[in-house]
């Protein structure tokens, strides 16, 4: 009985055959909530069968703030401040996604300045978020140089948006009807010395990641991710795509300037769908936002000066009605569904995140794996918890 009860202590559950011999059957582990090789607080429950997962549960909500309920008790001003939080590195995009639905209900046009600007933003924020998984990934599998060269180039993108902004994480520039002001003078020189500075070092990347052969056994045909699976579990952003699934809001239902940028857009797929693919979107999408970035800086240069916002009233009521703005973020897609009641503040507004999505999928994704392959496959699905758990 000792060694029964020593054995269900450490999750291996044992009973007793014939002539007293033990015999085995599945192990139960937990991977965190708190454990190095996940992100954040994440649980994952595994049955093992020997070092084979037979059995995979996402378990979810260690993080959870209430972020939709708390959205009905602040104003339409007040609640961009929790929404670029769910998923602290798409700050500015988590931001941009509920000041589009605001102002579809508003029916507000916002100034063209303010709309190329948050453009520009928006893809210096994509490339502020693939560069950390960049860095991390490949720390997880063992390499550690790869993190300190994703940290210098974000460093040089940080500068410029935390100098337009104030912020290194949470930037709460975005305002309803536009942005929170203009342009520091010679920002837009700055920011484009900073695009072209990391562009010319994304070549480290391939040397030291996808030249790399140990990399590349971990992760060639590792955790193999099929289309109709990303279809059923609703998975978006730079995963589908790395399984093949070719759709991406900013081509397919352009918002912001992105219908003008569809010379420079490249909507970067793979067929493979295991975890080297997943990294090559990865990286491809980073050098595409960059020239993305180029692109809105040029067009920038040829706008005259003019307003960044428009004028709001005192106190900002939207009109009785639902809608629904998503858009295209760094992890996939970033939705808002909104509800007004003709008050101050949302009656009701649900947030779909990317991540919440894309880590379900582990749980089809997982079994039949081995326990050595769990680490490559989590960090290729590239999520933040806090977007999980809102």
């Amino acid at each position: 009985m000792a060694q029964k009860s020593a054995a269900g202590a450490a999750g291996n559950e044992m009973t007793v055959g014939v002539g007293g011999a033990a015999e085995s059957t599945d192990m139960v582990l937990n991977i965190g909530p708190q454990h190095p090789s996940t992100h954040g607080v994440l649980r994952l429950r595994l049955v093992l069968d020997g070092e084979r997962i037979s059995h995979a549960e996402p378990v979810v909500g260690y993080m959870h703030r209430g972020a939709e309920k708390l959205f009905e008790a602040r104003d339409y001003r007040q609640i961009i401040v929790l929404a670029n939080r769910h998923d602290w590195l798409s700050a500015f995009s988590n931001e941009l996604g509920v000041v589009l639905a605001v102002e579809r209900m508003l029916g507000m046009e916002v100034p063209e300045r303010a709309v190329w600007l948050r453009t520009l933003l928006a893809e210096l924020n994509r490339a502020l978020n693939h560069l950390m998984f960049l860095g991390s990934y490949p720390l997880e599998l063992g390499g550690i140089t790869p993190m300190f060269y994703a940290f210098t180039e974000r460093e040089d993108l940080q500068h410029v948006m935390e100098e337009i902004s104030g912020g290194r994480m949470h930037y709460m520039f975005n305002r309803v009807g536009g942005l929170k002001e203009d342009l520091p003078a010679g920002w837009t020189g700055r920011a484009r010395q900073a695009v072209a500075s990391v562009r010319g070092r994304m070549g480290r990347f391939d040397d030291l990641v996808l030249g790399n052969e140990v990399f590349r056994a971990r992760t060639k045909g590792v955790g193999v991710l099929d289309r109709e699976t990303v279809h059923a579990y609703g998975v978006s952003g730079p995963i589908a795509r790395a399984s093949g699934v070719d759709f991406d809001l900013r081509r397919d239902e352009p918002y912001l300037a992105y219908g003008e940028l569809q010379d420079t857009l490249r909507v970067v797929t793979r067929t493979s769908g295991d975890c080297l693919a997943r990294f090559e979107v990865l990286l491809e999408q980073t050098r595409n936002a960059l020239d993305l970035a180029d692109a809105c800086l040029d067009r920038l240069a040829e706008l005259p000066p003019g307003p960044v916002n428009q004028r709001l009233p005192k106190v900002l009521k939207a009109p009785e009605g639902a809608t629904y703005a998503w858009t295209e973020n760094p992890l996939g897609l970033n939705g808002y569904y909104l509800v007004s009641k003709g008050g101050k503040t949302p009656h009701r507004l649900k947030l779909r995140s990317a991540s919440f999505n894309n880590i379900q999928v582990l749980s089809r994704l997982l079994p039949g794996t081995l326990v050595a392959d769990m680490v490559a496959i989590l960090g290729s699905f590239f999520f933040v918890v806090g977007d999980i758990d809102k």
